[in-house]
């Protein structure tokens, strides 16, 4: 399936905030001029899983690269507990680094890395390692454009920490992005928008403009307000550190949502996505 074509011919020109339920996906796929409903470019699964329980196209493998509790093989670093949210850098030579959260709760939480060589293995017995500690229930987040990755913690006082994949420099808090239930993270490239989920039952969906791009140590925090069948508003967040009230109660004219969960920008289609639990929904918003 080419991801960036169906986007692009489906939904980039649309103006308003939209729900994307089962029967406009299946519109959105019977209409596009080259279909794309299918097993996809690399071809259809295989009817059985292989040795690690995956189902995969001909021609590919998988194998486990940690295990929870275990040393990273290679390596004396023991893998964490609950792994989620996760995202790869590239670090040149072929080389790249796997970072992965810890949702476990403190001091257990946090997030650790696998530096891989461009051969595919670890690279050496300080290939695995902790790149943020100390933190609590880190579900989701996102990687940036300039190459930090955002660990968003999943509680009423969580925040979201800006890490370093290699680990050479420590994690930071950005509280400018609010003080909520973070559950992912999701940046526009070209403007510098960071757009945030909120993992509760009813809950906000958060844009932060820093005041210089690529620096979130300061910036404004707004909650979107969608008006029925028309354009997307930001509303400013008054107080977004605050506990008690929380930031969804903050702004009552923001449209509320069940559950917040993934978020991804697409820089081709210019619009970010984030998904819904409490109703099953992916959300399609413009950027800007």
């Amino acid at each position: 399936m080419d991801r960036r074509r169906f986007l692009k011919a489906s939904l980039t020109a649309t103006a308003a905030f939209t729900a994307l339920g089962a029967d406009t996906w299946r519109r959105a796929f019977a209409s596009h001029p080259d279909p794309v409903l299918g097993p996809g470019p690399y071809g259809p699964l295989s009817e059985t899983p292989d040795a690690n329980g995956i189902r995969l196209p001909q021609g590919f493998t998988s194998r486990v690269i940690a295990r929870s509790g275990e040393p990273v093989p290679g390596t004396a670093y023991a893998w964490h507990h609950v792994p989620d949210g996760a995202a790869t850098f590239d670090v040149g030579d072929g080389s790249w680094i796997y970072v992965c959260n810890s949702e476990s709760p403190v001091p257990l939480g946090g997030v650790s890395a696998i530096r891989f060589g461009a051969d595919g293995n670890v690279d050496g017995p300080l290939g695995a390692y902790r790149i943020l500690a100390g933190t609590s229930l880190n579900c989701a987040g996102g990687p940036t454009p300039w190459g930090t990755w955002l660990s968003c913690e999943e509680h009423p006082a969580g925040l979201v920490w800006e890490c370093d994949p290699s680990g050479l420099l420590p994690g930071i808090p950005r509280p400018a992005l609010g003080t909520f239930s973070h559950e992912a993270a999701a940046v526009d490239p070209v403007l510098g928008h960071v757009y945030l989920t909120e993992d509760q039952g009813t809950s906000l969906f958060y844009r932060f403009t820093p005041d210089v791009q690529g620096d979130l140590s300061g910036g404004r925090l707004q909650a979107a307000s969608v008006a029925e069948g028309g354009p997307v508003t930001w509303l400013d967040v008054p107080q977004p550190n605050s506990v008690s009230p929380p930031t969804r109660d903050q702004v009552p004219g923001a449209t509320p949502f069940n559950g917040g969960e993934g978020a991804w920008f697409d820089a081709v289609a210019r619009t970010v996505y984030f998904t819904t639990k409490g109703d099953s929904k992916v959300w399609g918003l413009p950027g800007r």
